[in-house]
């Protein structure tokens, strides 16, 4: 298994074409949601991120005892899909996805009539499914401030409960446009949603078969849009985009229009090009948290003061991601500090270290996050292969314009 790489780039000039993975956010969604609506949909450019290509083998395997790996969609789409079912299965993962918190899940499954145990720790995988009876309750109120996968794995399941369900959303509604992106799927597979304020109601119906051509990943774009910024010049394609997504990290257009990179749309996809950056901004990323990692690394080579809000999911991530930032950033001469509950400010550094090593903590994000600063100077990724969960021809594509990418064991 190789153990790290190193990146350099040998003029800092980026000029390509680059056909983006696609969504493995949409294409889970759209996997559970054909199963349900019995396995005859046509679903096209299916991503080849590990985590969907793992979904697409447990949909079909006869397997009592079900992995999830590290997939926090599989473990969570899943747990519901098994539970409404009622296909008897023992659910698990990787040592860190028994440590992600699924009891908000697990709790409004109950109530619905699932059969659920924990195996080890209440509250956390590994789970014992069994038959589903349903108590014939249809409104729930559940926690929105945790993970907005709970709540689009009860979407997805709710037109098949008997009386359908009324979900009432308590607290700060996180990751929001997820939620939208759910259920603008279940209508394209012909189910009924209403999302009013903080109410979601799907009646009792059966979903449709459907035809469904997956879009390229707004999030691995955003990689992408760091490398134009830090370049010293830049004009990069990016296919398989729309202006209209359904992905909520689209919002990496308005975040980068600010920090150096102007987006055209185009019939394939999108045009980057440089342009000035500012030195001082502020983004909430409540409803874009896979962005935050970009671009706490970018701005931090930057040199650009940075004010962050909308954290609160990054800690039950693949890691706790605001420790391993506040951690990494530091060999990039600046802090990550929690200026007051939820805030965070970064100030400008000096990077002041010849050899720049960072450490990916088991999350593929943390790897692509800082990998664009090679532009600057030789960067070690440790434990690339973390790419496959979202991304696996990340650092193939990154050779296509320039990278010199030298692997080590």
């Amino acid at each position: 298994m190789i153990q790290s790489l190193t990146l350099s780039h040998p003029t800092g000039t980026i000029t390509g074409s680059i056909k983006l993975p696609a969504s493995k956010s949409e294409a889970n969604r759209a996997l559970i949601i054909a199963a349900l609506a019995g396995g005859k949909s046509k679903l096209h450019n299916l991503s080849e991120a590990n985590d969907t290509q793992l979904l697409q083998r447990l949909l079909k395997s006869d397997a009592k005892v079900v992995d999830a790996e590290d997939a926090g969609t599989v473990m969570r789409f899943l747990t519901a899909y098994y539970a409404v079912t009622g296909q008897e299965k023992t659910l698990t993962g990787t040592e860190r996805m028994c440590q992600r918190p699924i009891k908000v899940l697990v709790d409004a499954l109950r109530e619905l009539g699932a059969s659920i145990d924990y195996l080890q720790e209440e509250g956390y995988p590994p789970l014992k499914i069994g038959n589903f009876k349903s108590t014939g309750k249809k409104k729930l109120t559940v926690r929105s401030d945790v993970s907005s996968q709970y709540i689009s794995a009860l979407l997805m399941v709710a037109p098949l409960l008997p009386e359908g369900l009324e979900l009432e959303l308590k607290g700060k509604i996180s990751s929001r446009p997820y939620i939208e992106m759910t259920l603008s799927l279940m209508r394209h597979f012909g189910a009924d949603a209403n999302f009013e304020s903080n109410t979601i109601l799907v009646p009792h119906q059966k979903y449709k078969p459907a035809v469904f051509h997956v879009e390229s990943d707004w999030s691995a774009a955003s990689y992408w849009y760091s490398i134009v910024a830090l370049a010293k010049d830049a004009e990069v394609t990016l296919l398989g985009l729309k202006e209209n997504s359904f992905q909520g990290d689209s919002a990496i257009v308005a975040i980068m229009d600010r920090l150096g990179v102007y987006t055209t749309f185009t019939k394939e996809g999108i045009k980057l090009i440089k342009k000035h950056c500012e030195k001082n901004v502020a983004f909430d990323f409540s409803d874009c948290p896979d962005l935050a990692q970009t671009i706490v690394a970018l701005c931090a080579s930057l040199g650009v003061t940075l004010e962050l809000t909308g954290l609160e999911s990054l800690r039950i991530k693949e890691t706790d991601r605001i420790q391993a930032l506040q951690i990494e950033v530091l060999a990039l001469g600046t802090s990550l500090e929690e200026i007051s509950p939820g805030v965070f400010r970064m100030k400008p550094g000096i990077i002041n270290k010849q050899d720049l090593a960072f450490r990916t903590y088991q999350d593929h994000r943390m790897a692509m996050a800082f990998a664009p600063i090679a532009l600057l100077q030789p960067v070690q990724i440790q434990e690339p292969s973390v790419v496959r969960k979202s991304y696996p021809r990340f650092w193939q594509d990154m050779e296509k314009v320039g990278f010199e990418v030298r692997h080590s064991n």
